[in-house]
Order: C-alpha cells, then structure tokens, then sequence
C-alpha cells in the first residue's frame, strides 16, 4: 500500500521507521542505520522464549482466571507498575521529540498542518512507549489464549490504550513545563521527573522494611479485612478494574480504549498550538546570555580561586548543566536512599549489608562521574596547552569525581560509626578504597568519548566496565567479609571471601596501571 507523500499515515510511517532505527541502534536522536539482521534474529528468537517460559508456567494454574482474587491483585499491580515506567519512558521521548529532534522546524514551515504533525509526534511517543510492554507481555497472552483463556488477548488494546494515555499525560506536562518555566529549565526539571518516577517502584518496595514488626502484622491484618469478600478491596472493587481489562473483561477494556481516544482527542485539539509556541521558545535555547549590566572594566572580576578549585568547580558546573547526565546519575542516587533509611533503623541493621552495599553503589557513582569528568572531557587538547601544571588539572578532575560520593555517605557513615564503631571504620576503609580505585581506573584505561555518548559507554569502552565491574564487586565482598568478622568473629569462610576480594581488588587495580593509556 503507497501513502500519499505529506499524508498522516505517511509521516507516521516515517516516525515508526525512525523509532525503530534509533531503538536498534541504541542512540535515539542521533544518526540511526537500519537494523541488521543478527539483532531481528535475536529479538525474534527471546520473543519465542518468551512464549515457551509463560506457556510453562500458566499450564500450573489452570484455574487462574479474573475471579481469583490473588491474580487480580497481581495483575492490578503489574500494570501500576508498568504506568510508572512507561511515564518515565513517554516523559523522556516527549522532551526527545520537542527538542532535540531538531526537525520540526523543517515539518512546521511545510504544508503539511500543525495539528496533523502534533498527533502523529504523539502517536510515535505512545507506539514507543508500549512497544517493550508489548513484546514482554503478550507472549503471556497468546500462552492464556492457547490454554483457554482467550480473554487474555485484551493486552493489545489495554496495553496500548494505557500507553496512550500516559503519553498524553507526558505530553500535557512537558507543554505545561515550558509555560511555567520556560524551555531551558524544562529540560532539566523533566529528566529528573523521568528518573524518579522511574525509581518510585523501588522505593515504595523497601518501604514496609523499615517499619516494626508490631506496624507490620496491624498492616496484615488491616489487608486481610480489606480482600474479604465483603471488604472495601473485595474481588468486585472498581480499585481492581484495570486488572479485570487486562485480563479481558469486556466493560473495563472498553473504558480505557474509550479514555485513550478521548485524551488523544483532547491532548491534540487543545495543545497543537502551544505545540508550536513551545518549539519557537525550545529554538532560543542555545541564543547567546543577555550582556551583564556594566562594561568589562566596571565588573570586577575574581581571580584569587586556585587552579584546582576552579577546576573542580569547572567540572561541577558542567554536569550540573547537562539534563541527561543529572537525570542518569540522580537514578543512582535514588536507589542509595533505601540504604540510608536502612542505616538509621533499629538496632538489629544488617550491618554487612549496608556496608557492602554503600560501597558498591558510591564505587558506581564515582565510576559514572569519573567518566564524566576525565573521558568526556570536551577540549583535551586545549587542557595540555594551558600554562598550568598537567598533574593539578588530573589531580582536581579525579577530585572532582570523588568527593560528591564521598559527600553524599557522609552522613550514614557518620551514623554507623556512632552506632558501630568498628563496622563504620571498615565501611569507610572500603568506601573510599572503592571509590578511588573507581577513579583511578578510568583515568587509566578510560577511552575518550562524548558526554552524549554516556548510556552507550559500556558499549563503547568494555576494558574499563570490565575492570570497573570487578573492582566494585571486590570492594564489597572485601566489605561484606570484614563487617561479618567483626560482628561475630572470624570464621574459615569469611577469611577466605576476604583473602579473595583482596586479591581480586589488587589485580584489578594492576591490570587497570599495567593497561593504562599513553
């Protein structure tokens, strides 16, 4: 079938291709080829997988079906879940689309209508969000469909009408985000909000841990009068109606199709106009800063910061800047916080776990940072030219990547040596072990890159993910071994988890000097 050229089923064709040329190459937004043929094999053959593993395990519950009350909750729980991600997933390919395709200036001086280009922006950002839940879940509804619940083949509509909804919803806050603040701001405050609604669900996972026992078995007891039949969360409570649609209940699936058309209708008819006056305020993005007031002899400028604070502030700055590296590294930093709360709990904290696991997180977050700072570096050349000393520019660049993780446990480390002296004094002994090896590391092996290059590093660069990923894992078990010792004695099994980390750690570390780069 041939689309008229400037027709809507022709640009939303041409938006497909491109959403699918950029996931295949793994860089969206950048310069995409068309997907090769090993990668289709291998999609299509984890896709068949995924057929065999749902196929084995529904033929276990040949009674599960929308009245049981425990599938209901389950699959109630699986769509929340999956909303969260797909509104962090729409949020970040809504930014992606409004400003840094930088093709709709091109589309919008066509003659093809605003509205038509809006709503075809807007389908490629749904069909891309449902897209992965597609393929994870509908092997599970073609197993139903084989083992008699035909039903189950409402993933489709389900799947894609709640994808539908949430990219209206991305869509109708990165809009009324340029409104408030303005397109520059926007950029920044939509990575973050990307990032934590995609943590969310880990977050509210740890959350009943850190509660008593006592406030756990009155919350049991609370959900188990709620579930009853006659309970507010019953088997017929409309709380449960999104489950029921996934499952194939024909009145809930209707609903959410209905209110997909409907928030697309709406998110279409009233916001392609503003659509365009975002984009005329994206376009001034990179405009040079108004002059200061003054001339350059009335400012007074400072100049008593050394070399090495300016650096490092220099490198602070630059980060603090870029969206996309303070929406991955603030991902990070997200998951330390269940840890922090688990450092303040009672008195019985797993003790070899926090340190260990304190530890691996701040070796990864210097590691990511480290890269930042010393592999993306935008004017190598420009650094070795400067009249300064190269040893001081290294010296306060690794600086820079170090002292954020160190700041950042500081106070759990703090905590955990007034509650446990001898733990915290191993925790901080493997912290900041980890964290300078981490640094370390990528000042010798990193290969140069570019900061948008920072998701497909590991790609790009596996020597130093290799050495970084070993490095990481030796300072934790080495962590992990000494707390346990120290808690209730040394034992056969812990002497030698340590003498192996250790080992691990210095080989590491001397592989990383020995292959170290000119």
């Amino acid at each position: 079938m041939t689309l008229a050229p400037g027709s809507v089923g022709w640009l939303l064709r041409h938006e497909l291709r491109l959403m699918w040329f950029s996931a295949a190459s793994g860089k969206p937004g950048k310069a995409v080829r068309r997907p090769g043929l090993p990668g289709l094999v291998t999609a299509a053959l984890a896709w068949l997988a995924l057929h065999a593993l749902a196929l084995g395990l529904l033929s276990r519950m040949p009674g599960a079906g929308a009245d049981d009350p425990r599938i209901l909750v389950g699959v109630t729980a699986l769509l929340a879940g999956c909303m969260t991600f797909m509104l962090s997933s729409a949020l970040k390919s809504s930014v992606r689309v409004l400003f840094e395709r930088g093709d709709l200036d091109l589309l919008l001086s066509s003659p093809l209508p605003s509205r038509s280009i809006f709503a075809v922006r807007l389908g490629s950002v749904a069909a891309g969000t449902a897209a992965l839940y597609l393929f994870f879940l509908t092997p599970f509804a073609h197993a139903g469909a084989l083992l008699g619940h035909v039903r189950w083949l409402a993933v489709y509509p389900v799947i894609l009408g709640t994808a539908t909804l949430v990219a209206c919803v991305a869509m109708l806050m990165t809009l009324g985000l340029v409104r408030v603040l303005g397109a520059r701001r926007t950029r920044v405050l939509a990575q973050v909000i990307a990032a934590l609604a995609g943590a969310l669900l880990f977050i509210l996972s740890q959350l009943f841990s850190f509660y008593s026992k006592s406030v756990e078995s009155e919350a049991a007891a609370a959900f188990a009068r709620a579930f009853a039949s006659s309970g507010v969360l019953g088997a017929s409570s409309p709380v449960w109606l999104p489950g029921r649609a996934l499952l194939g209940d024909p009145w809930p699936v209707l609903g959410v199709v209905i209110a997909a058309a409907a928030g697309f209708t709406f998110t279409v008819g009233r916001t392609h106009r503003f659509f365009v006056h975002g984009l005329q305020q994206a376009a001034s993005i990179g405009g040079a800063a108004a002059r200061p007031a003054g001339s350059v002899l009335q400012r007074r400028v400072n100049f008593g910061r050394s070399l090495f604070d300016t650096v490092v502030v220099k490198e602070w700055r630059l980060i603090v800047r870029d969206p996309h590296l303070i929406s991955h590294v603030a991902l990070q930093l997200i998951y330390l916080l269940p840890l922090c709360f688990v450092v303040f709990r009672r008195s019985e904290v797993q003790l070899p776990a926090v340190a260990s696991g304190l530890t691996l997180l701040c070796s990864s977050l210097t590691a990511s940072l480290a890269w930042i700072v010393v592999s993306a570096e935008d004017a190598p050349d420009l650094l070795r030219l400067a009249p300064a000393q190269p040893r001081l520019v290294r010296l306060a660049k690794l600086a820079a990547a170090v002292m954020p993780s160190l700041l950042i446990v500081a106070l759990p480390l703090l905590w955990l040596l007034v509650r446990a002296p001898l733990a915290g004094l191993v925790a901080c002994f493997t912290v900041s072990g980890a964290v300078c090896a981490a640094a370390l590391i990528v000042h010798w092996c990193g290969r140069p890159g570019s900061r948008s290059d920072y998701m497909a590093r590991g790609r790009t660069d596996l020597l130093t993910s290799m050495l970084q990923m070993i490095n990481s894992l030796g300072w934790a078990g080495l962590g992990w071994a000494l707390v346990s010792s120290a808690a209730s004695g040394p034992s056969d099994a812990q002497l030698a988890g340590a003498v192996i980390a250790g080992v691990s750690i210095a080989g590491t570390v001397l592989a990383a000097w020995l292959l170290r780069r000119p």
